[in-house]
């Protein structure tokens, strides 16, 4: 299968003609291209995402099925709700949207993945998604630990849709608290669905699961142009929404 070549003005071919599962890259659409703001705006908006190493062209990628995480699906298990009410009533622990933004994807391309010797997020992919920061579009989710970035994720929000890029542990847990804080923001702002891209039992556990492409994109076409969430901030208030209430005693939180 030859492999459609962009140029920084070539529009995307259709997804349909992504390489498939028996191939040796499934999901992988084109190649070529740039990185700027309009070619990555237009890519998530069509469910497509760069992934590509040292030495590569800019890869192009539209999964089938995609793995998403459904806001309502999120699994708060037993352990991780002590865990986080432990960490919202400790002082010293906090949790903080766009406060440092460049040292998320900093943190989360230097930290090593099991089965990977190196590095998808790249020096040109640290620079497009912090020009895409700077728009509005792409958003971080910090967990601080006594002045400590200690974890984190980032990604992107487009309407009522957020796509998740990478997450990070510097201490236990950490990534776990901030996709919560995500999935409670998500769920007070009416954003049902996390894209996720790749399946891993991790995510799994969490409660993500894939879903065919073609289902992906119908909640695209019905979210991305939806008015998105008119402030990324830290608000307590969204933990009601699952079922936590931060300043009540330990014993007015089901266990």
């Amino acid at each position: 299968m030859q492999l459609p070549w962009l140029l920084d003005d070539t529009p995307f071919p259709p997804t349909a003609g992504a390489q498939g599962p028996d191939s040796g890259a499934p999901g992988l659409l084109a190649a070529g291209a740039d990185l700027s703001p309009p070619r990555l705006l237009a890519a998530y908006r069509q469910g497509i995402f760069p992934w590509f190493g040292a030495g590569q062209p800019v890869l192009w990628w539209s999964t089938d099925p995609r793995m998403v995480l459904r806001a309502s699906d999120f699994k708060l298990s037993r352990s991780l709700r002590k865990v986080l009410q432990r960490f919202l009533r400790t002082p010293g622990c906090e949790i903080r949207f766009d406060h440092a933004f460049e040292a998320v994807v900093g943190a989360c391309a230097s930290s090593p993945r099991e089965g990977q010797s190196g590095t998808w997020i790249l020096p040109e992919m640290v620079r497009a998604y912090t020009a895409l920061h700077r728009l509005g579009h792409a958003h971080s989710i910090e967990i601080w630990i006594a002045g400590e970035l200690a974890g984190g994720l980032y990604g992107i929000n487009l309407g009522r849709m957020f796509f998740g890029e990478s997450m990070f542990s510097r201490q236990a847990d950490a990534s776990k608290i901030a996709l919560a804080s995500l999935v409670a923001f998500c769920r007070r702002e009416g954003i049902e669905l996390i894209d996720c891209q790749q399946e891993t039992s991790h995510l799994a556990s969490l409660g993500a699961r894939p879903i065919p492409r073609a289902a992906f994109e119908a909640h695209l076409k019905a979210t991305v142009d939806q008015p998105r969430p008119a402030h990324w901030a830290y608000d307590a208030d969204c933990w009601a929404h699952l079922g936590l209430n931060p300043s009540a005693p330990a014993a007015d939180n089901p266990t």
